[in-house]
């Protein structure tokens, strides 16, 4: 049901994110990210104790090109 909108101020959408104003049959926001991280990166608590004596992250990509993100409804 079409309706009227009054005055918009957008501050900030994020790369995958949609904004839409209006009649809509579907969005599909898609994104795709490749994250590296070593140890104990994405640890969450209130009480941690996390001891990393030596550690590395190895970033090193042998293909070219990673399976993209077309296609995926």
């Amino acid at each position: 049901m079409p309706g009227f909108v009054g005055a918009v101020q957008i501050m900030n959408i994020g790369s995958s994110g949609v904004f839409n104003i209006g009649d809509v049959f579907q969005i599909i926001p898609n994104a795709s990210v490749k994250t590296f991280a070593g140890a104990g990166s994405f640890n969450t608590g209130e009480t941690l104790s996390i001891r990393n004596e030596q550690s590395s992250t190895n970033t090193f990509d042998m293909d070219g090109v990673d399976q993209g993100n077309f296609l995926n409804f």
